[in-house]
């Protein structure tokens, strides 16, 4: 009828709630109430965490999550991350390839979300970190994977030079690519191999990052190797209980200092992360540190 108005339409409802829906008309009440709200979405992939008691109807809920927000793959965490290589398990529900990628503050990752841990929480972090390089710098990347703090310490200032170290061959393999993707690659020298075993260059690094979970702390003796004699500053990684974290985590790495025959420079410095399971919490701690004299 001429000159009639519709009504205005509501808020568009969450993605969970459109894919219960669905879910719901095609297989009952009972599936659709047992299916988790959350997703992390990686690009053009999807990861999901679904209970193992839904696996019959994991195809159907993998299509409406891939319909409804219009990605190309949707995956479901089968296990936890595992090894030194922080492999990821999963399992593929609908769509194909599982490669992908991901931008953050300008910064581009291209992965395979099927091999390669991606953490989505970290992104603040990835971005502190190159906000606190300075012009100059040399930077060493213990633990690079695909370039997670690599990227943004080369994007810090054409000036910073990177080593970026890796033993994942996979990981590698995209760290070199991001590294041409993001045009740093005459800034950064990839190095594959056991950070334990390749040589570096020892006394001439600025800032050490050591962005290994569950625990960088037994790398401090290595990285105290790499850092100028007049002092570098340490990244290390680490998860503590959330109670209290910041004070053991700290502790934790002035003991290893200590240890391994260095002092700080200054009072070091925690920062949590992101939760890391029940309990848990992902920190960081800076640190200012120096071979004792």
């Amino acid at each position: 009828m001429s000159g009639a108005t519709r009504p205005p339409r509501g808020p568009r409802r969450p993605p969970a709630e459109r894919v219960r829906e669905r879910v719901r008309a095609a297989a009952g009440p009972a599936v659709a109430e047992a299916l988790p709200p959350g997703y992390q979405r990686l690009g053009r992939v999807l990861l999901l965490r679904l209970p193992p008691a839904l696996a019959d109807h994991f195809a159907l809920i993998g299509e409406a999550w891939r319909d409804e927000l219009r990605v190309g793959t949707v995956l479901v965490r089968s296990g936890p991350i595992a090894g030194e290589l922080r492999e990821p398990a999963v399992v593929r529900i609908a769509g194909g390839s599982t490669e992908t990628e991901v931008v953050e503050h300008g910064v581009r990752w291209r992965f395979d979300a099927a091999r390669i841990m991606f953490a989505a929480g970290n992104r603040t972090e990835r971005a502190r970190l190159g906000r606190a390089v300075r012009p100059g710098e040399q930077v060493v990347d213990l633990f690079a994977g695909i370039g997670y703090f690599a990227l943004p310490a080369a994007r810090a200032d054409a000036s910073v030079r990177v080593t970026a170290v890796e033993k994942n061959p996979i990981a590698y393999r995209y760290l070199v690519e991001n590294l041409r993707l993001n045009r740093v690659d005459a800034r950064v020298v990839p190095m594959l191999g056991d950070n334990r075993q390749v040589a570096l260059p020892l006394a001439r690094a600025d800032r050490v990052v050591l962005g290994y979970l569950p625990d960088a702390v037994p790398w401090i003796p290595r990285a105290l190797e790499l850092v100028r004699p007049e002092g570098g500053v340490l990244h290390v990684h680490t998860v503590a209980d959330a109670h209290g974290g910041n004070e053991h985590a700290v502790g934790a790495v002035v003991r290893a200092v200590d240890g391994a025959g260095g002092e700080l420079v200054e009072p070091a410095r925690a920062r949590a992360v992101k939760p890391y399971g029940p309990g848990r919490t992902h920190i960081v701690v800076d640190a200012r540190v120096r071979a004792r004299r």
